[in-house]
């Protein structure tokens, strides 16, 4: 699990049947310091992600699971909206 901002959406005109009604986001991966991780993906938003927002993203076989139905051809997905993160204080 990581986390991510929203940068953009991404229009496909032609999908698989598995995927209809799926939007896919361009997203930017970061550390949970909030620091930029590589470039730009793109995800499958199962959560109705806004731009801008911080999300919770999951990769591989998580983010085929977290889709209905289970195992369409996606390998990073959005499947949280992040409202706030701290770390507690000694940790």
């Amino acid at each position: 699990m990581q986390f991510g901002v929203v940068m953009g959406t991404v229009v496909a005109t032609k999908k698989l049947p598995s995927m209809t009604g799926f939007t896919l986001r361009l997203v930017q991966r970061e550390d949970h310091d909030g620091r930029a991780l590589g470039g730009l993906e793109v995800a499958v938003d199962t959560v109705r992600s806004a731009l801008g927002q911080r999300v919770v993203l999951v990769g591989s076989r998580e983010a085929a699971i977290g889709c209905t139905p289970s195992f369409v051809p996606v390998d990073l997905a959005i499947v949280g909206i992040v409202d706030d993160a701290y770390r507690e204080v000694g940790l």
